[in-house]
């Protein structure tokens, strides 16, 4: 994980404790949360429409080929 190891994240969750305080903290991590929550959210939204994009491709190309064929038949 970035070449960090558990020493330096303690270091940094100190820190961080010492920067904002207890009481805040909580607070930042809701956000923080939150924030790669909607991230992981849009990640999830644009996969769904590449798939629909190339599905929706896949049965064009198809459609056409199978149109080819029946003309080439007759």
């Amino acid at each position: 994980m970035f070449g960090l190891g558990m020493p330096e994240i303690i270091l940094i969750a100190l820190v961080i404790l010492l920067l904002f305080g207890g009481a805040k903290l909580p607070e930042l991590m809701r956000g923080l949360g939150k924030g790669v929550r909607g991230f992981k959210e849009g990640l999830n939204d644009v996969e769904k429409s590449v798939r629909m994009d190339e599905e929706a491709e896949r049965k064009e190309t198809a459609g056409s080929e199978s149109d080819r064929k029946d003309k080439s038949a007759r």
